[in-house]
């Protein structure tokens, strides 16, 4: 039967590893646990499931420590997990019997991952596809029956095994002095990571963290380094911050580029927010509607559904309190009405379950 190695990279984990290791333990032939500076018990309750745990001095790269666990490994496959994460018994019984079944030309599984807790620092989804199980060395073979080449692309398999993510806290704070100290030390994110690091910023960065990331976004703003794609990321996260530091001459020269190529819901709410803390509601309102319903997001779903909607709710609340102040109580009842229906709207609202 292929057999399976359980790798994990932890720090400081006492408080969810217990569980973590009691879901997958029954799956594996081996489990690899590398500690990056733990100060509680979480080496101790790892030597309860094995005895195959390694230091490795942190570095600010989990790639450097995922590599270093991954050439401890011994079995078939490799499957790469949190602490944070459980498998429920019956995923458990579906990843035994995928086990059962796993074909040998397959290099690489994906699963559905479900971010099953609020501390959701960089996830647009609720559930997305994943890979988290791969073939320990892979064997390249030649394709084509003419004009031959090396078959670089992994072979792929699809799973319906859900992976429950639960963390326990919020790490953005963590992972942006992550990305700090990586770029201060010259390293160039790939245009995947610097995406990430954007997201993280708009779903749970705050305003200092959006003041420091400002003068690295102007510097790769200007790189000629970055697809379009990841430039539009960079451009709408600089319109924030801008807007933040109340710059409006360089606020309005983004924001008119980006309204002339395909806008984003993001844009449409910084103009959104932009009016309304100009106390200009119908303006504002002009701009929240078109996040919701005339623009779709690229950093942060929220943008084109719950987000404006609530923010629509308020402006019409503020006009509504403007017209009782008129004595225009008809007008204030409508306001009111219109208020709570994009309230209720907002409410309602349910995010996409998975990103395939």
């Amino acid at each position: 039967m292929t057999t399976f190695s359980l790798c994990l990279i932890v720090k400081n984990e006492e408080k969810c590893l217990r569980e973590c290791l009691d879901s997958y333990k029954p799956a594996f032939d081996e489990i690899v646990v590398v500690d990056t500076g733990s100060t509680d018990a979480t080496k101790e309750i790892a030597l309860e499931y094995t005895d195959k745990i390694y230091d490795f001095k942190w570095v600010n790269d989990f790639s450097a420590a995922r590599n270093f666990a991954f050439s401890k490994c011994s079995c078939d496959y490799i499957f790469s997990a949190d602490a944070d994460e459980v498998l429920t018994p019956e995923n458990l019984e579906m990843l035994l019997k995928l086990k059962e079944v796993m074909m040998p030309e397959i290099e690489m599984v994906t699963f559905l991952y479900v971010n099953d807790s609020k501390y959701n620092t960089s996830y647009n989804f609720k559930t997305e596809r994943r890979a988290k199980l791969y073939k320990r060395i892979r064997q390249f073979t030649w394709i084509s029956p003419i004009h031959e080449t090396v078959r670089l692309d992994p072979v792929i398999f699809d799973s319906d095994i859900s992976i429950s993510h639960r963390p326990i806290s919020n790490h953005s704070k963590r992972d942006f002095d992550i990305y700090y100290k990586s770029l201060d030390s010259g390293v160039t994110f790939l245009d995947y990571a610097l995406c990430m690091f954007i997201k993280e910023l708009f779903i749970s960065g705050d305003r200092q963290d959006f003041l420091k990331a400002h003068p690295y976004l102007e510097k790769m703003s200007r790189s000629n380094y970055y697809k379009e794609d990841t430039l539009k990321y960079i451009r709408v996260a600089l319109i924030h911050a801008y807007r933040l530091e109340n710059d409006f001459d360089n606020f309005f020269k983004l924001v008119s580029l980006e309204l002339c190529d395909n806008p984003s819901a993001e844009t449409c709410l910084e103009l959104g927010y932009y009016y309304e803390d100009n106390l200009d509601y119908e303006q504002a309102i002009l701009w929240f509607i078109n996040a919701a319903n005339e623009t779709a997001s690229i950093i942060d779903i929220h943008a084109c559904t719950d987000t404006p909607r609530y923010s629509l709710s308020r402006c019409y609340k503020k006009l509504a309190l403007e017209a009782e102040e008129d004595g225009d109580d008809e007008m204030a009842s409508k306001y009111n009405d219109i208020a709570k229906e994009y309230e209720e709207q907002a409410d309602n609202v349910k995010l996409p379950e998975v990103d395939d």
